[in-house]
C-alpha cells in the first residue's frame, strides 16, 4: 500500500456461520453488515456518530453505494476494514471502505458510498455545522484506490 493515504479508521470483525449462504461463502448482505459496522467506527472517529445524532438531531443517511466483491470469505474468517473519506461538501461525504482478510494484503471487497447529512426533524439533507464541517474537510485524503468510480457494464468477450 505504498503511496496510499492512511485510513481514517479501521474495524476488525469475524465472519459467523449464520452469514454463510448455500454456496458456502459469505452472503452478499453480510458484506454490507461488515461495511456498516466499519462506517459506525468511522463516524464515531469523525465526531458524527450516534452521540452526535442524539445531541444534535442530525444524522447521516446512505444515498448510494457500489460494492465490488473480489474474493470469497468463509466461516471464521477475520477481516479488517479500512475507512477513507474521499470527499466532503456542505451536505455530503464520499466514502471508501476496503475489506481485507486480517492476515493478508489482498483486498476482499470494496464499498464506495455517498452519505447525506440529514435533519432528523425534517428528514431533509442539511448543511453540516461549521464545527463539524472543518474537521470533515481535514479528514479528506487523496487515496488512489483501485475500483473507485468504476461503472457496471458488460465487457466484450475477447
Amino acid at each position: 500500500m505504498t503511496g496510499r493515504a492512511a485510513p481514517i479508521a479501521a474495524h476488525e470483525d469475524t465472519v459467523v456461520g449464520e452469514w454463510i449462504d448455500r454456496n458456502g461463502h459469505l452472503n452478499l448482505a453480510y458484506y454490507l453488515v461488515l461495511f456498516d459496522r466499519a462506517t459506525d467506527v468511522l463516524f464515531d472517529r469523525l465526531g458524527i456518530g450516534a452521540a452526535y445524532s442524539a445531541a444534535s438531531g442530525y444524522s447521516l443517511f446512505v444515498a448510494e453505494t457500489h460494492t465490488l466483491y473480489e474474493r470469497e470469505l468463509t466461516r471464521g474468517a477475520r477481516v479488517r476494514i479500512e475507512c477513507h473519506v474521499l470527499g466532503a461538501d456542505e451536505k455530503r461525504l464520499h466514502l471508501a471502505h476496503e475489506m481485507f482478510r486480517a492476515d493478508e494484503a489482498a483486498r476482499v471487497a470494496l464499498l464506495e458510498g455517498m452519505v447525506l447529512h440529514v435533519d432528523l426533524g425534517t428528514r431533509r439533507a442539511a448543511p453540516f455545522p461549521a464545527t463539524i464541517a472543518a474537521p470533515l474537510a481535514a479528514a479528506v485524503r487523496a487515496a488512489p484506490i483501485a475500483g473507485i468510480g468504476r461503472r457496471i457494464g458488460m465487457r466484450r468477450a475477447g
